[in-house]
């Protein structure tokens, strides 16, 4: 068996700067992207909004798949914001300067065991950050119902 697997997207431009996206699962509605103004009209998101959805995602998905999956407890919903940064590099072109990743508990920390290890094991099991974060600093932190930072991840990574 091989341990490596791909995918493969569509992307069709429709018209200006809109393209759908058709996925390679069956029932997967299509996706439109579209750009800011001034080059479209914002009707869907653009790349760098997309990369920041899927870190988030991946890690709220990391997170709640060690709570759940490999410590059998059943906590209340996770919620996740993502604030991209935008920067010029040496040339002048804008680039993902960093992703800052806020990943919120329902539950307060003391009432989820063995929240302590998942912290310490959830980030490297997120496929797209880890996969991205050589490149694109990724910080992200963890917060429980009251608003406690129990996680604090630190990108160090992006440095090897």
């Amino acid at each position: 068996m091989s341990d490596e697997h791909s995918f493969t997207l569509t992307l069709e431009q429709q018209r200006g700067f809109e393209f759908t996206v058709k996925f390679d699962w069956p029932n997967v509605a299509e996706l439109l992207l579209d750009e800011p103004e001034p080059l479209g009209a914002r009707h869907g998101p653009n790349a760098a909004r997309l990369l920041a959805a899927a870190v988030a995602n991946c890690l709220s998905a990391s997170l709640v798949f060690c709570m759940r999956g490999k410590f059998k407890q059943q906590p209340g919903p996770v919620r996740a914001s993502v604030t991209g940064r935008l920067q010029r590099n040496e040339r002048g072109r804008f680039r993902v300067g960093g992703l800052d990743v806020t990943i919120t508990l329902s539950d307060r920390a003391e009432d989820i065991q063995h929240l302590d290890r998942c912290s310490t094991q959830f980030e490297d099991f997120c496929v797209v950050t880890e996969s991205i974060r050589r490149g694109i600093p990724v910080r992200v932190q963890v917060l429980d119902s009251a608003g406690r930072v129990v996680h604090q991840g630190d990108d160090s990574a992006a440095a090897a």
